[in-house]
């Protein structure tokens, strides 16, 4: 950067909101691109916006420590974001009655699949220990999958890291692979995005339908207490082995 500009971006980056209008600002025009491409799931929001946000902090070299010191309120709205996923969802009971035990075994398998492979294609590939305990609830949404990991001595910052990679790959994929397996039910294509892909394939399962998004939330909320319980159980046999 220019001396004159470096000057004026430091003067900008004391204010919090700075970062704040970016992030918002950034979504919203990679929003844009992608509706005016047809909502192709290449041009997913949240992949371009990192691309650009992590070039533009790059660039400024601007510490991740700052930016989020700015942004953070987007963070605080995952909560509420979460919780208002129940009233979609509430429209769908009487469908959700209907497949209680459907999706009872598909949240099982879901949830051990995306532990299981998880580990044991990075157990193959040599990763070490800690890495392993990082990546294991890869399929988790962001908060559940960090306050695991971190209680269990793993990397939160890792775990973010893999979460978010996790959800964009998820979401961008999704149509591809359920359409070549010719699922063609809204809400099992809902709950396989949920289960694999947490929030952000959540957030690509309601622009297929509201159905779509009603049980891709069911299936994020549940499937990460379910890896809550199990994950650590898991670990904590592991670790009692002789």
């Amino acid at each position: 950067m220019t001396p004159p500009l470096a000057e004026l971006w430091v003067y900008l980056s004391a204010t919090p909101l700075l970062f704040l209008t970016l992030t918002l600002v950034v979504y919203q025009g990679a929003y844009w691109l992608y509706r005016r491409a047809g909502f192709h799931p290449l041009l997913n929001p949240v992949a371009i916006s990192v691309a650009v946000l992590v070039a533009l902090l790059r660039l400024t070299g601007t510490p991740y420590e700052t930016y989020f010191g700015g942004a953070q309120f987007v963070h605080f709205l995952l909560g509420p974001a979460t919780v208002a996923l129940a009233v979609p969802l509430y429209a769908q009971l009487g469908k959700l009655r209907r497949a209680l035990w459907p999706i009872v075994g598909a949240l099982l398998a879901g949830a051990v699949t995306a532990l299981v492979s998880a580990v044991g294609i990075a157990w193959a590939l040599g990763a070490s220990d800690l890495t392993l305990l990082s990546i294991a609830p890869k399929s988790v949404t962001t908060p559940i999958a960090m306050g695991i990991v971190e209680r269990l001595g793993g990397l939160p910052s890792l775990t973010a890291v893999l979460v978010v990679c996790t959800g964009i790959i998820g979401a961008v994929a999704a149509k591809y692979v359920l359409d070549a397996l010719r699922i063609t039910d809204d809400s099992v294509r809902g709950f396989a995005l949920g289960t694999a892909a947490h929030g952000i394939g959540t957030a690509r399962a309601f622009q297929e339908s509201e159905e779509a998004g009603a049980f891709s939330g069911l299936a994020m909320g549940l499937c990460g207490l379910v890896t809550a319980v199990i994950f650590p159980l898991g670990v904590w046999l592991v670790r009692a082995l002789p």
